[in-house]
């Protein structure tokens, strides 16, 4: 139980535990249920100690998030980001197919289910939490207020919402203003995410949407000129 509530899938400790005392003669690490069962035999079995290796089951349960239907998935998170006040009814009716999209693209990094709610929380509220750190490396350099204000205004005359049309208007930004194209995008990523490291941004920006994203870039300048205050 205390495993389920670190957010471990029962199937990847299921795995994990077979493998302590046993092998399959082969090097496939990742089973389901019925895959062990059909595998197993008595010959397989090892005298050695058994190692509990922590990351070993990280790995593996993040083999098993993978693996997971993205209804399947969405089912597992919703408690987490109930108990964690993020969620939202309308997840499982219009916009469930923004929440399966979120989830997507957060299950690369997701080791245990409570990554979803600890890398994406940004997703699900109105307003985000600085990183201070993040802010002083990314916000508080040059001119980054006005070259913020200009891709917010880039941003708010895009006909198309999308990362492709996202990243081309930032770039199209830090050419016109003179800047390396990474260092909008690392500003911009701490202006809509808090952090300095997230999935791919412009699929992170399309997710957040039109509306947020203005709010987040201007919230961002505020906090740059407050500071210059």
């Amino acid at each position: 139980m205390e495993y389920a509530r670190q957010g471990y899938l029962p199937e990847a400790m299921v795995n994990f535990l077979a493998l302590l005392g046993w092998s399959p003669g082969n090097d496939q690490e990742i089973f389901t249920r019925d895959e062990l069962v059909a595998a197993f035999t008595l010959e397989g079995i090892s005298g050695g100690d058994a190692v509990f290796n922590r990351e070993k089951l990280d790995w593996m349960n993040g083999h098993h998030i993978a693996r997971l239907a993205p209804q399947d998935l969405a089912a597992r998170v919703r408690p987490l980001l109930e108990t964690a006040g993020l969620w939202d009814p309308s997840y499982v009716t219009d916009r469930h197919a923004w929440l399966f999209n979120v989830l997507e693209i957060l299950r690369p990094r997701a080791k245990r289910l409570h990554d979803f709610v600890e890398l994406g929380n940004f997703f699900f509220t109105e307003t985000v939490q600085y990183d201070p750190v993040a802010v002083e490396k990314s916000l508080r350099v040059g001119d980054m207020d006005e070259h913020l204000a200009a891709l917010d205004s880039a941003y708010e005359q895009l006909d198309t919402y999308d990362p492709s049309s996202l990243e081309a208007a930032l770039r199209a930004v830090a050419d016109a203003r003179g800047m390396k194209a990474a260092t909008l995008i690392h500003a911009c990523r701490v202006a809509v995410t808090g952090k300095t490291v997230s999935p791919g941004l412009f699929e992170v920006v399309a997710l957040v949407g039109r509306a947020r994203t203005h709010e987040r870039l201007q919230a961002a300048r505020r906090l740059i000129s407050a500071t210059r205050a």
